[in-house]
């Protein structure tokens, strides 16, 4: 891991614990989550989307007469969102860094193949609001600030996993990358769940889904959904994911727990309709590698997910993904390994 990488680390750390409502006006902790998704985790290929590693804490309930309501009650009042917040509507403020990279299928080309899609990366960092309303309802606003481009340092991320690996060369194409270019990504997700109970906390639930994601990074309108099974299914509305992808979230309440121990299996879908990726239709200001992307893509999405109280959480998700761009030969998959531990 080179020196800027580890600065860039390290700053982006830093800028979360600053920025993170601790407290909030509440008593209990907040759960630092560790995301890593790759492709090397499902198949043996080393391509495309081919790994994104994402950092987040998620604070404590957010108290009533805490200042951290202030944006909520702000899109409240200018948009149809967040709705009057009931006895039984909680809110929590996750902070996010995280970085994407994006290669294409021949490594070893120093100049790539025109048509596939370009090298890029994408360092990241940001904020979620998030109210659950009963269980039932959970509405997330996501902002993503960062940077694509040579100052996401994916080159240097993705060579030293291959350093690592002890493989032969690295990829040989990264002086091709996209151009570096400020990246902003504005998300809404709506989740609606629905639970029938089998035995004592045993169920299945059914977790349907829409939102939107606008910005210069990503564009796109998405539908999907998620059914699950197993035990304590009302202290999330799903495994966590690194967009574009089945809108899992960071949200978890351990006070909906009836026993110390959840867990489930689950399967999901979503479909895309994408106006703009940068990371196929390349840079918004700048010539450079590009190929047609696909307005429609499509997730399906299956894993399982084990809990104890919020002290720790594990879970494991495979992601298949069709094509996504003109001349693609075959689908992608991925796979992702997630961990959360209480966070002070």
């Amino acid at each position: 891991m080179g020196p800027r990488r580890i600065a860039a680390i390290i700053g982006l750390t830093a800028w979360t614990v600053a920025v993170a409502p601790s407290g909030a006006g509440a008593t209990d902790m907040g759960r630092l989550t560790i995301t890593e998704e790759n492709d090397a985790f499902a198949s043996k290929d080393d391509r495309h989307y081919t790994q994104g590693l994402r950092l987040a804490y998620l604070s404590p309930d957010l108290a009533r007469t805490s200042g951290w309501n202030r944006p909520f009650d702000f899109l409240s009042r200018v948009l149809p969102l967040f709705p009057g917040r009931g006895e039984d509507s909680t809110r929590k403020i996750e902070t996010i860094i995280g970085q994407s990279m994006f290669t294409p299928t021949n490594l070893h080309l120093a100049n790539p193949d025109p048509k596939d899609r370009p090298y890029a990366g994408w360092l990241y960092g940001g904020a979620s609001l998030m109210q659950n309303n009963n269980a039932h309802q959970l509405e997330n606003v996501e902002l993503l600030l960062g940077v694509v481009g040579p100052g996401a340092m994916a080159s240097e991320a993705q060579d030293s996993f291959h350093s690592f690996l002890q493989l032969r060369t690295p990829p040989a194409g990264w002086s091709h990358q996209l151009r570096n270019e400020p990246g902003l990504a504005l998300s809404y997700d709506g989740k609606l769940r629905y639970e029938y109970r089998l035995i004592s906390n045993v169920a299945v639930d059914a977790i349907p889904e829409a939102g939107a994601t606008i910005g210069n990074v990503f564009t796109y309108g998405q539908l999907g959904g998620t059914l699950r099974f197993g035990q304590n299914l009302a202290a999330d509305f799903g495994a966590v994911h690194i967009r574009p992808s089945l809108s899992g979230s960071g949200w978890f309440d351990a006070e909906r727990m009836t026993s110390p121990l959840g867990w489930y299996l689950f399967v999901g879908a979503q479909g895309r309709a994408v106006g703009r990726n940068i990371f196929l239709d390349g840079n918004t200001w700048h010539d450079g590698p590009s190929v047609a992307k696909k307005t429609l893509v499509g997730d399906l999405a299956f894993g399982a997910a084990v809990f104890w109280t919020d002290i720790m959480r594990v879970d494991f998700t495979v992601t298949n993904r069709s094509k996504e761009f003109s001349g693609q030969k075959s689908t992608d998959r991925f796979g992702m390994i997630n961990l959360a531990v209480l966070f002070w």
